[in-house]
């Protein structure tokens, strides 16, 4: 088994990776986007925390956690 034989077998590897989807997981981050602003409609990762929020609600808007996120439990 020489070099030639364990680069072809990479590829057919990589080649049966590619055929079933890749592994990206730019739908999975669009899906738990599920804290949105009331205000400007922006939306946060459902792992987003109560400071984070907080901050752009005070600085964007200048309004309170609550008036931007309603829905939002810590």
């Amino acid at each position: 088994m020489g070099n030639g034989a364990k680069a072809q077998q990479k590829r057919e590897r990589n080649q049966g990776a590619a055929a079933k989807g890749g592994k990206s997981q730019l739908k999975v981050n669009e899906a738990s986007k599920s804290i949105i602003c009331e205000t400007c409609r922006q939306p946060f990762m459902n792992t987003t925390r109560a400071p984070a929020l907080e901050t752009h609600a005070t600085s964007k808007h200048s309004k309170t956690l609550a008036e931007c996120f309603p829905t939002f439990t810590p």
